[in-house]
């Protein structure tokens, strides 16, 4: 499956606008959420091929929005998830892979290996 439309949900206005700036030049349609919580409801509405995840937000975190929209709702089980997060222990990694993630990348975020993994989807 192609993919076209990516959900960036990151509680960073810096994060974000380096992420979007990065996919729209490349040509891919990009929506933003700034909360977990604000996340699964625009996985729900917009259906995006694909959910970049940040871990560490108010609230519902990362981790806990992942799991929600790759085993919790039928209506956003298919939706690729990689987690994008400043944590980088090993135990975070199988954590975040463990919760549902497609793959699990630290920031800082290398724009070539993020784009080929997306190209790999």
């Amino acid at each position: 499956m192609p993919i076209n439309k990516i959900l960036v949900v990151d509680d960073s206005p810096t994060e974000r606008h380096v992420l979007v700036e990065l996919l729209t030049r490349k040509g891919y349609q990009v929506l933003t959420a700034e909360s977990g919580e604000e996340g699964i409801e625009k996985a729900k509405s917009e259906q995006p091929d694909l959910v970049l995840m940040d871990v560490v937000m108010p609230g519902l975190n990362g981790y806990q929005a992942t799991r929600t929209l790759t085993t919790r709702d039928d209506a956003t089980k298919h939706i690729p998830v990689i987690v994008c997060t400043s944590k980088g222990q090993e135990t975070d990694k199988i954590w975040g892979l463990r919760q549902g993630a497609q793959d699990y990348m630290v920031k800082p975020i290398n724009p070539e290996e993020l784009l080929a993994k997306i190209a790999a989807l």
